[in-house]
């Protein structure tokens, strides 16, 4: 049987090279520094993300796969027949895999990926798995309005899939605004199928972004080497270092790229200073307690109708439909 894969969607909206030169100095220019999360993902992030994943103090991805192995059969049958399932974020479809091979007789798959190499790779490896199962792959940025690839036939419910801990990456005010976004797209009848790391010991958390073998230090100075070869910029990667620490009050892991020294950066025409010890924001990786996300859900109009965890109540997978279809 032919695999039924269309081909790569691409929506257009995300920031071509040209601009990144022009949110660097925007974001450098900030007080403090910042840099958005998204320029992680070039095609080396992606694999050294994938081997972050593989790390021992890295719970959440065993955390998680624990979970669909239990539980995947009992999240098909909630999500129920005819599902259109639209995975933002896809990476290497890992999980979604485990997911598909429960699903009943699902209408599309469409994974969302702005990086166009990984989305190829886990296209090409699902098409062989599940060689009956429409594939409708899109080139975006899922942090902006999609625009969905028509479905071979009218499903009864689109759901969003939102796997990993990703939502943790958007603080609280972001994150309740792209769950909006995701209730406007998934719907009327539809849900949102997402990953949720949960409150823990704080060392646990912290060794978690902080791994011996020093692939997450490499993960976050890869922006640099990245913003080095897109941008023209002139970054020492030996003069900034990784810093990943928990904030407990605010129930998060804060990221930064680090100054080892007092020094000037070039970017485009302009130059850069950096204190000794000065710190670029990079990330947010924020953990919830099941109260808490209820209360974020319920921010963007949506409530939790059912929640997964793991036996060791690591992680949580959560559906979540629009309130007012609860409250009826």
């Amino acid at each position: 049987m032919n695999a039924q894969v269309s081909g790569i969607h691409d929506d257009d909206r995300r920031p071509p090279s040209s601009e990144l030169l022009e949110i660097a100095q925007r974001g450098l220019s900030l007080k403090p520094k910042r840099l958005p999360s998204w320029l992680f993902y070039d095609e080396r992030g992606s694999a050294l993300f994938d081997e972050i994943c593989e790390q021992p103090e890295y719970y959440l991805t065993r955390s998680e796969i624990a979970l669909m192995d239990e539980h995947a059969g009992s999240i098909a049958d909630t999500l129920g027949s005819d599902v259109r399932l639209v995975e933002y974020g896809s990476g290497n479809a890992r999980k979604t895999r485990m997911l598909l091979q429960h699903l009943h007789e699902p209408v599309a798959y469409v994974p969302v990926e702005i990086s166009a190499e990984p989305l190829r790779e886990s296209v090409d490896r699902l098409a062989a798995e599940f060689p009956a199962l429409p594939v409708q792959p899109l080139g975006a940025d899922f942090t902006k309005p999609l625009r969905l690839p028509i479905p071979p036939r009218a499903p009864r419910r689109t759901v969003l899939y939102f796997p990993g801990s990703t939502i943790g990456n958007f603080d609280n005010r972001a994150a309740a605004v792209l769950l909006r976004k995701m209730r406007n797209e998934m719907g009327d009848a539809g849900g949102i199928l997402i990953g949720v790391d949960l409150k823990k010991d704080p060392m646990v958390i912290e060794a978690a972004y902080n791994d011996a073998a020093g692939v997450t230090a490499a993960f976050t100075l890869n922006m640099l080497t990245r913003l080095n070869r897109d941008v023209g910029s002139d970054f020492d990667l030996s003069a900034f270092r990784h810093r990943a620490h928990y904030n407990p009050m605010a129930g998060r892991i804060e990221t930064h790229i680090v100054s080892s020294k007092a020094q000037q950066v070039k970017l485009g025409k302009s130059s850069v200073a950096f204190r000794e010890d000065e710190a670029i924001q990079v990330e947010y990786s924020c953990k919830y307690s099941l109260a808490d996300f209820e209360a974020l859900a319920a921010k963007a109009g949506l409530a939790v109708l059912r929640v997964w965890t793991d036996a060791q109540k690591m992680f949580s997978v959560q559906y979540l439909v629009r309130a007012s279809t609860v409250a009826r």
